[in-house]
């Protein structure tokens, strides 16, 4: 599937991974919905990029809230063929702190909420839409569901069991919802980032910034958002990529802290 004239839904497309895909998509000729809280950069970024591009509003953890901006996007584009999942928030606490005070329980609930059911939440009503559509190709595709975990899902660090639990999740399921979703021609992927270069780590003190790059395997940097954008178009482009889960890390193996 190309992304000419393709729909796509991008969750979190108001800043770091997720704008660097609405970009991208947006160079190759897709429509591209915005779902994100951030209104104001949200906005900017579909006025810079011109009528293919729209923004909504979206708490990705509340049905309506989804089901609203999946009936817009449906009504400027008429058709759903791609859904790319970056919304989330990071966590650090540990499952015992200080003074032997246990893990939160509601700041647990909080991130499996955004991280892990919000991506269900948008990507089966996303998912139920494609199956109603007509096939685009001769093997029967009607779309695809890109979502992002982390290596944390597969090394988590000191302090982020709430976090690697949800990344863990998404990764775990990633081949049972491509065999939910065989029967209708939709695919599911999932890119796993290592350290990728967002405006979070523009705060960093320089000998922190650069002690993470050296522990990256080769090469020795941060990734760039637009090196994520470029796998979430080879999902796209590949048909017969489907059930995967592909670290893009530079090799990198997180250790305990």
């Amino acid at each position: 599937m190309n992304l000419k004239d393709k729909v796509s839904i991008i969750t979190g497309g108001a800043s770091g991974l997720g704008e660097a895909t609405v970009r991208r998509f947006a160079e190759q000729g897709a429509k591209i919905a915005i779902f994100d809280l951030n209104d104001e950069r949200g906005s900017a970024i579909a006025n810079e990029l011109g009528d293919d591009v729209i923004y909504f509003n979206v708490d990705v953890t509340s049905e309506e809230s989804v089901e609203a901006a999946v009936v817009g996007t449906l009504e400027k584009f008429g058709a759903i063929h791609i859904n790319c999942n970056y919304a989330g928030v990071g966590h650090g606490e540990k499952t015992v702190g200080k003074e032997h005070v246990p893990h939160a329980l509601d700041s647990y609930k909080r991130i499996i909420d955004i991280n892990l059911v919000g991506t269900f939440n948008v990507l089966r009503l996303c998912a139920a839409q494609m199956s109603k559509q007509e096939p685009l190709n001769e093997d029967g595709c009607r779309g695809i569901v890109i979502n992002t975990a982390s290596v944390a899902g597969q090394e988590g660090q000191i302090g982020q069991a709430a976090y690697s639990a949800t990344k863990g999740a998404i990764i775990g399921s990633t081949i049972c919802l491509a065999r939910d979703l065989a029967q209708y021609g939709v695919r599911v992927n999932t890119i796993v980032p290592g350290l990728i270069h967002t405006p979070l780590f523009d705060a960093l003190p320089e000998n922190v910034y650069q002690s993470l790059e050296n522990s990256v395997l080769y090469p020795q940097r941060l990734g760039k958002p637009d090196e994520i954008a470029k796998l979430a178009q080879y999902f796209v482009e590949n048909d017969y990529m489907n059930g995967e889960c592909v670290r893009m890390d530079g090799g990198i193996r997180m250790q305990a802290r």
